[in-house]
């Protein structure tokens, strides 16, 4: 359920009328900030559907049925029996132990199995929604998973439409910013979780020598100024860098034999360079060189179907610079109609999780197949 329209109370009763009609007793909440305020949603959503657990975030675009849209807010609902689910909002990712999130997860855990009962055999999933402006997302997702075990995880950062104000999070009648919210869900629907990206490594390298770790700041690429070095690195004057040119030649780091986005927020007036995720001293980036967006999300897309034996819905977590990048170079026509024509629902990111890691420039998914189908 989906609407441009900023009307809190008439969607709330929406969601609410369609969750009575189709069993519901949870729902995954995605909206634009410039749309409607978190807290105005939240609460009429807990007004006007009392009974309907809600958890979500704010967005950089969404991902509706039409495809790729901005300025909306929409609704996923999880009808039960099929899917039980518990969920959680830890507050305050500035100030409190990051460690006491494991603790949180675990006794999560608890709870999600006294819902279950006698259906124990139950496959779970985990999903995490986090306030994209608090440069906690590398603790908060390891610790997540640490208190999992072998449950999969999959989620996004909350966005804000690339104003990088305020990112808000919501769960069950409450908003907050410097929070997460965790969800578990068990379900006998088969799924499978799933990540792609659209870069290949170079060998131009770039060396972090002078960095500001709490702020995400890099000053200093190779002991020259970073915008300069960066810049020089993929053929563009500084004065002419903007969030389209870093969506369109991204760095990447190696970890573990695998390559992973570090993708960079903007350029501040002293020629530093801000990032979405963990930078520090000492780290090696390589510019990455970008291949067909469009292929490889299709072939990641069939790759899930063909495991599943049948698609039916992706919860997809799309990163806003993969939506620039569509943008710059001409395809988002194309990834629009390749996410509607595979039912994929979700929202712009400015960061995705994938079991332990944090990742940039990623669109990290969990495809649901058809009841009985094939595992």
């Amino acid at each position: 359920m989906t609407t441009d329209n900023a009307d809190a109370e008439a969607f709330a009763r929406a969601v609410n009328d369609e969750a009575q009609a189709v069993g519901a007793d949870f729902a995954l909440v995605f909206f634009s900030q410039s749309l409607i305020d978190a807290a105005t949603l939240a609460e009429a959503l807990a007004r006007h559907a009392p009974t309907l657990r809600h958890a979500g975030c704010s967005t950089a675009g969404e991902i509706t049925p039409q495809g790729l849209e901005e300025g909306h807010m929409l609704a996923i609902l999880f009808p039960s029996p099929a899917f039980v689910t518990a969920d959680i909002m830890v507050r305050g990712l500035s100030t409190s132990p990051i460690d006491g999130i494991t603790g949180d997860v675990e006794a999560l855990r608890r709870d999600l199995q006294a819902r279950l009962g006698e259906n124990e055999d139950r496959n779970i999933f985990a999903l995490c929604f986090i306030d994209g402006l608090s440069y906690a997302e590398e603790a908060v997702t390891s610790a997540i998973h640490w208190g999992l075990d072998d449950i999969p995880l999959i989620g996004g950062s909350a966005g804000d439409d690339l104003k990088f104000e305020t990112t808000r999070v919501i769960s069950d009648g409450h908003a907050a910013s410097d929070s997460a919210v965790i969800v578990l869900i068990a379900t006998d629907v088969p799924f499978q979780v799933f990540k792609t990206d659209n870069f290949v490594p170079t060998d131009e390298k770039l060396v972090v020598t002078a960095s500001d770790p709490d702020n995400r700041i890099v000053r200093e690429f190779n002991a020259a100024g970073a915008a300069t070095e960066y810049a020089a690195s993929v053929g563009i004057v500084p004065e002419a860098l903007t969030p389209l040119s870093f969506a369109s030649h991204p760095v990447v780091v190696r970890v573990g034999g695998e390559y992973y986005c570090r993708s960079i927020q903007k350029m501040h007036p002293d020629g530093s360079l801000s990032f979405f995720c963990a930078i520090d001293d000492g780290i090696v980036l390589s510019i990455a060189q970008p291949k067909g967006m469009v292929e490889s999300t299709e072939a990641a897309l069939a790759d899930v179907a063909t495991r599943l034996g049948a698609l039916d819905l992706v919860l997809g977590f799309d990163c806003v610079l993969r939506r620039l990048d569509a943008q710059n170079r001409q395809i988002t026509r194309e990834m629009s109609e390749l996410y509607r024509s595979h039912n994929v629902i979700g929202f712009g990111t400015y960061g995705e999780q994938y079991r332990s890691m944090h990742l940039n420039q990623t669109f990290t998914g969990i495809a649901f197949g058809l009841p009985g189908a094939a595992r």
